[in-house]
């Protein structure tokens, strides 16, 4: 006797979720595609290609050189320590990089009446913040995996 295949749904709080957010990314989709959608298209594709054929290598060259590093430095434990500030300010960067640049600035000011200036200065801190933050919680599991180690018989 064949068996018959059953097909799991989930949770119907979660498909009503799930449902909500693809209409609300179709109604930002059709708002967005209103005014010129040509561009906006354009826009989307050369992100697309800019990812996956200039970024994607670059960050996966980047990563696996941090962890050949840290691993050949004995230090395979700090590689998260490191690549998830890492990731959070290059995300950071990549959103907000026509304001850091500078190169918006004046389209900036037109449309909010505010100064473009301090982004960097802001991106600069968030990052140092994130990394501070990351090395603190490296130096507090290593102490306390200093303090769990009982002491080497003489």
């Amino acid at each position: 006797m064949p068996t018959r295949r059953r097909i799991i749904l989930g949770n119907p709080l979660q498909l009503l979720l799930l449902a909500c957010s693809f209409a609300l990314a179709g109604y930002a989709g059709v708002r967005l595609l209103d005014g010129d959608w040509f561009g906006v298209a354009l826009w989307f594709v050369g992100a697309a290609l800019l990812h996956d054929l200039v970024l994607l290598p670059l960050y996966a060259t980047a990563d696996r050189a941090l962890v050949r590093g840290l691993r050949a430095a004995g230090r395979g434990a700090w590689i998260l320590y490191v690549r998830v500030p890492a990731a959070l300010s290059g995300l950071l960067l990549l959103v907000w990089f026509p304001l850091i640049s500078g190169s918006v600035s004046r389209r900036y000011r037109s449309a909010t009446g505010l100064p473009a200036d301090g982004f960097l200065a802001r991106w600069l801190l968030i990052t140092a913040v994130l990394f501070g933050a990351s090395a603190l919680l490296l130096a507090l599991r290593l102490r306390r995996a200093t303090k769990r180690r009982p002491p080497a018989a003489h």
